[in-house]
């Protein structure tokens, strides 16, 4: 298990990461839902000519939560560009990822 330092003061915080989250899960889609409790974020892989997607994981935060997410999101993608170039918009961001191409094979 990873370890991402010891607490210094009280604001803080030792975090742990095992290697299999370490390593990560790819998702090109996310979908994101509401109650008036909670937000419902969707990890989902999708692959090329397969009309079926998979969730790969859910993640469910406070809608306050969720506000902190937005900020850290925008924060990361102004550093980014800043280092990297604008990053170019998706041309129908209100519709999932089209790939294009036929129906997937085996």
């Amino acid at each position: 298990m990873e370890d991402f330092g010891a607490a210094q003061d009280p604001q803080e915080m030792n975090i742990e990461i095992d290697e299999e989250t370490a390593e990560g899960t790819y998702a090109n889609l996310v979908m994101v839902s509401h109650t008036p409790e909670e937000f419902v974020i969707d990890f989902i892989r999708m692959v090329p000519g397969v009309p079926k997607a998979k969730v790969k994981h859910r993640v469910l935060v406070t809608p306050s939560h969720a506000k902190r997410i937005l900020a850290a999101l925008e924060e990361n993608v102004e550093r980014y560009e800043n280092a990297h170039g604008e990053i170019d918009p998706p041309d129908r961001p209100d519709r999932p990822m089209n790939f294009g191409g036929g129906v997937g094979e085996a």
